[in-house]
């Protein structure tokens, strides 16, 4: 099973995520419950890279053997890039959960 945890700040906003294990719905390959969380996942670590010119290098750790990803967003980002990783990160939750109505016994969402 994938554990998703979302991790939230004292105000609310997402702090970091962390995605781990396999689902298992399918043989490796040919997952597509693991194949949505990762492209999710990933994309939005693309996202805040891109857009908030976040260097995902200093915040992520992957151990794609693990199923792993962990992402923390950096504490000093301005307002302007703040609030976009915001919506990035709302908008990754969504998806997540979307899968996990779907699929939830292969995956589960805890805040």
């Amino acid at each position: 099973m994938t554990k998703i945890t979302i991790e939230r700040l004292k105000d609310g906003r997402i702090g970091s995520f962390k995605i781990s294990g396999h689902a298992f719905f399918s043989d490796a390959g040919t997952d597509i419950v693991c194949a949505g969380i990762s492209a999710v996942s990933i994309g939005t670590v693309n996202a805040l890279e891109a857009i908030c010119r976040i260097d995902s290098e200093l915040n992520t750790v992957i151990d794609e053997k693990k199923g792993f990803l962990k992402y923390q967003l950096p504490i000093d980002l301005n307002e302007d890039n703040m609030q976009k990783a915001q919506l990035i990160l709302e908008a990754m939750i969504v998806s997540l959960q979307t899968i996990a109505a779907s699929y939830g016994d292969y995956v589960t969402i805890n805040e």
